[in-house]
C-alpha cells in the first residue's frame, strides 16, 4: 500500500532541505535536546569530582596535624623529663648521694606526668677505685645505646608481655586485647593482641665534665589510652570543622589492630580490637605510603588518611589514623546534584519553549557568514563551515568558504617561499661557520704540527751528528784520559805542583763523555730502552728524595711531598728517577739561597694515569723563554752561576714522550715554576719521530684541561 505523500519521510526530509524555517527549528532543537544534557552529565562529574578532591585535602590535612601532634607529644615527654632532670631540687639531691629524696622526686613525676613506668638507673657502682657498669635498661635497643653515649632520646617501642610483666603486671593485663573480626580485614589465625606500643624516653644525668652517670627512662602505653586520641581529635577536628551529623575520629594501630581510637563500635563503644582494611595495610605497612582515600572503617566508609608509624629502628610497627564519616558530605552531594538536575530540567523546557517561537527570527547561516566576515577582516581564520542545505544561503556559504580556502593556499605559498629562502640563507650561514672553523683548526694543527717538525728533524740531525762525533771524540778523550793516568803515575810524587791541572784535565775529559753519552741518550733513546716494571709513584719519589740529599751541600732547601696518587703504573722506574731528579736539580738552582722550598705532589689523572708535579719558589720562567726550555742545548744555568749542557730538560722530556707521556711547565715571574709530568697507566713506547708527533697530538687531547703545553 502507497504512503500519503505528507506521511512519507523523504517528504519532510526534502522540506527540510530546502526550507530555511525548519533547518533553523532543527538546529536550535539540536543543542538544546543533546548538548545541554551533555553538559549537565559532565557538571555532574566534575562537581562529584571537586567534591572528593577538597574532602581528600582536608584529611590529608588532618593526618598531617594528627601526626604533628603526636610527634610534639613524643618531644614533649623528653622535655618533661629534661627539665625534671636539670631542676636544682634533683640535682642537689645527686650530688648529695641522697637516693630516697630522688627516689621520691621520681614518684612524683611519675603520678605527675602520667608516665606508665619511670625508672632511674645509677651507671657505675665502685668497687675498690674500680668502676664497675651497674646500669641495665631491660632490653638492649638503640635508644638505650645513644643515651648512654649522653644523648636524649625518644621514640617507639613494642613491649611483649614478659618486658611488660618485668615492668607491671598490670601493664601486661591492661594491653590484652580480643581481636574482633572485622569486615574487609586481612584473614588470620590470632585472637588477642598482647603487645604494648610504648612511648620511651631516656634521658642521661650527667656530671659536670659530661660524662654519663645515671639514666631516666620513662615510658608511656599508648594501649587503651583514650586521653591521646581525645586530644588529637579535639585538636583536628573541633567545633564547626565538620557538618553536625558527621564524626571526625583518630586512631593509634599497632600492627593492623586499633588499640587506641574514637571510631565507635556500637553506641557508647569504642572499637578496640577490630582491624584494618586489607587494601590499607598492604599500602601503608607493607609499602610504607599513606594512604589517603575513602576507607571502610569497622562498620561504614569515611573519608580517611592513614600513615606508618615506624620503632626506634625504623621499622613499621604501626599505623595513625585521622578521618570522618563520608555520609554527610555524600547526601550533601546528591542533594545538590538532584537540585541542579531539576533545575536545568526546569530550563530546558523553557528554553525548548522559547526556541519554537523564536525559530523564525534566526537565520544562522546568515549569522555565521557574517561573523566570519568579522573575524577574516581581523586577520583571524575563520570559516562557515559544512553547509548540507541546497538553498541560495548554504550555496553562498559554501563558495565563501572555497574563496577563502583559496586565499589561504595562496598566503601559504608565499610564506612558503619565504621560509625556504629564509632557510636556504640558515644552510649557507651554518655551511660558512663550520668552514671557518675547520680552517681554524687545520690552522691550529698545521702549527702544532711544524712545531713538532722542528724537534723531529733537530733529533735526525743530532742523531746523526753524534753518531760521527761520539766515536771520533771518545777514542782521543780515552787516550787522553789513560796518559793522564800513567802520567800520574811516573812522576808521582814530583806531580804534585801539577796535580790540581791534572785532576782538572782528567774532570773535564769525564765531562767531555758524559756529554756524549747524554747527547746519544737524547738522540737515540731506543737503544737505551729499558725493562718496563709495574710501580708506585709514591714509592720511586721517596726513593728519589734520597738520590738528592747531596743537593743539600749547594743550598739548603725544604723538601715536601703530599702522596694522594693511588694506581699502579708501567715504566721503568730508574729512568723515572732519572727525570724526578733533573727536575728537582732544576728547581734548586731557581730557588733563593733562603727559604727555599721544593714540593713534590702525586695525583690520580681520572682513570688515565698519573701526574707528578715539581713546584720550587724560585723566580720563575719567563714567558719569552718557557717555549724554548724543552730544547735541546738551551739552558739559563749560566746566568744564576751554574754549568749546564742544556740537555737536562730535553733527555726528561724524551724519556717521557717515549712511554706515552707528556711534561707540562707552568709559571710566573717571581712566584716560582710548577713542572707536571703526565704518565699513562699502560705506556705507548714510541720508537721513531713520527710516532712521537702522533702521540703528543693524542696527548694533547687526553688531558682535560691541561696547563700550557711545551
Amino acid at each position: 500500500m502507497k504512503l500519503p505523500r505528507q506521511l512519507h519521510p523523504k517528504y519532510y526530509w526534502n522540506k527540510l532541505q530546502r526550507n530555511v524555517r525548519y533547518k533553523l527549528l532543527l538546529l536550535v532543537l539540536i543543542p538544546i535536546v543533546l548538548v545541554i544534557p551533555l553538559a549537565v552529565g559532565g557538571a555532574i562529574y566534575w562537581g562529584h569530582n571537586l567534591t572528593y578532591d577538597q574532602l581528600y585535602i582536608k584529611v590529608n590535612t588532618d593526618l598531617s596535624v594528627s601526626n604533628n601532634a603526636f610527634q610534639r607529644l613524643q618531644v614533649d615527654y623528653q622535655h618533661r623529663l629534661e627539665r625534671f632532670a636539670e631542676s636544682y631540687v634533683f640535682r642537689e639531691a645527686w650530688t648529695k648521694h641522697n637516693k630516697a629524696s630522688i627516689h621520691s622526686q621520681v614518684d612524683q613525676l611519675k603520678k605527675d606526668a602520667g608516665f606508665s613506668y619511670l625508672n632511674f638507673h645509677e651507671a657505675f657502682r665502685y668497687i675498690g677505685n674500680n668502676q664497675t657498669p651497674l646500669i641495665d635498661l631491660g632490653r638492649p635497643s638503640k635508644l638505650q645505646q645513644q643515651a648512654l653515649n649522653g644523648q636524649a632520646v625518644t621514640g617507639i617501642e613494642i613491649f611483649n608481655q614478659d618486658e611488660l610483666k618485668a615492668i607491671s603486671e598490670s601493664l601486661a593485663r591492661q594491653v590484652y586485647l580480643p581481636l574482633i573480626e572485622t569486615q574487609y580485614a586481612t584473614p588470620t589465625e590470632r585472637k588477642v593482641e598482647d603487645r604494648g606500643m610504648m612511648i620511651r624516653t631516656l634521658y642521661p644525668v650527667k656530671d659536670k665534665d659530661g660524662k654519663v652517670w645515671a639514666i631516666l627512662d620513662a615510658g608511656i602505653l599508648l594501649n587503651g589510652d583514650f586521653t591521646l586520641v581525645d586530644t588529637i581529635r579535639d585538636l583536628v577536628y573541633g567545633p564547626g570543622s565538620l557538618p553536625e551529623d558527621s564524626l571526625g575520629t583518630v586512631t593509634l594501630f599497632l600492627d593492623d589492630v586499633r588499640i587506641s581510637t574514637n571510631v565507635p563500635l556500637r553506641r557508647g563503644e569504642r572499637a578496640l580490637g577490630t582491624r584494618v582494611s586489607e587494601v590499607v595495610r598492604h599500602q601503608v605497612l607493607d609499602q610504607g605510603e599513606n594512604w589517603v582515600d575513602r576507607a571502610f572503617v569497622v562498620n561504614d566508609w569515611y573519608i580517611s588518611g592513614y600513615t606508618p608509624i615506624h620503632d626506634v629502628d625504623g621499622k613499621r610497627v604501626g599505623i595513625l589514623y585521622a578521618g570522618y564519616l563520608e555520609t554527610p558530605f555524600r547526601n550533601s552531594l546528591w542533594q545538590a546534584i538532584f537540585a541542579l538536575i531539576a533545575l536545568l530540567v526546569i530550563l530546558l523546557a523553557l528554553s525548548m519553549l522559547l526556541s519554537f517561537q523564536s525559530a523564525k527570527s534566526i537565520f544562522s547561516p546568515l549569522e555565521r557568514l557574517n561573523r566570519v566576515i568579522r573575524q577574516v577582516r581581523r586577520g583571524h581564520h575563520a570559516r562557515v563551515g559544512k553547509v548540507k542545505s541546497r538553498d541560495e544561503i548554504g550555496e553562498l556559504a559554501r563558495e565563501f568558504d572555497s574563496l577563502l580556502d583559496l586565499l589561504q593556499q595562496r598566503n601559504q605559498e608565499v610564506n612558503s617561499w619565504a621560509n625556504e629562502l629564509e632557510s636556504k640563507v640558515e644552510r649557507r650561514t651554518a655551511e660558512l661557520s663550520r668552514r671557518n672553523e675547520e680552517l681554524s683548526h687545520t690552522i691550529k694543527i698545521l702549527s702544532q704540527t711544524r712545531r713538532k717538525l722542528v724537534v723531529a728533524e733537530k733529533l735526525a740531525a743530532l742523531g746523526e751528528l753524534t753518531a760521527g762525533v761520539a766515536h771520533e771524540i771518545n777514542n782521543p778523550a780515552a787516550v787522553i784520559l789513560g796518559n793522564m793516568d800513567m802520567l800520574s803515575a811516573v812522576l808521582g810524587e814530583d806531580a804534585k805542583p801539577v796535580q790540581q791541572e791534572i785532576n782538572l784535565v782528567i774532570e773535564q775529559i769525564y765531562r767531555i763523555q758524559e756529554i756524549l753519552n747524554n747527547l746519544l741518550q737524547y738522540a737515540r733513546p731506543g737503544t737505551y730502552s729499558a725493562h718496563l716494571e709495574t710501580v708506585d709513584t709514591n714509592e720511586v719519589v721517596k726513593q728519589t728524595f734520597q738520590l738528592v740529599e747531596h743537593l743539600r751541600k749547594q743550598k739548603q732547601f725544604t723538601l715536601e711531598a703530599n702522596y694522594t696518587a693511588t694506581q699502579p703504573i708501567e715504566i721503568n722506574a730508574h729512568e723515572l728517577q732519572q727525570v724526578l731528579v733533573n727536575l728537582i736539580r732544576n728547581a734548586v738552582q731557581a730557588i733563593p739561597d733562603h727559604n727555599g722550598s721544593i714540593t713534590i705532589s702525586t695525583r690520580d689523572w681520572l682513570e688515565k694515569g698519573v701526574m707528578i708535579d715539581v713546584k720550587d719558589n724560585g723566580a720563575g720562567i719567563p714567558d719569552e723563554k718557557i717555549d724554548k726550555i724543552f730544547n735541546p742545548f738551551f739552558t739559563t744555568k749560566q746566568q744564576v752561576g751554574s754549568e749546564g749542557t742544556g740537555l737536562g730538560l730535553s733527555l726528561s722530556y724524551s724519556l717521557i714522550h717515549r712511554y706515552g707521556g707528556n711534561i707540562t711547565a707552568t709559571s710566573r715571574p717571581g712566584e716560582g715554576a710548577t713542572f707536571t709530568i703526565w704518565l699513562l697507566l699502560k705506556p705507548k713506547m714510541i720508537e721513531d719521530e713520527q710516532e712521537l708527533i702522533e702521540q703528543l697530538f693524542e696527548i694533547e687531547q687526553l688531558q682535560d684541561a691541561p696547563p700550557k703545553i711545551i
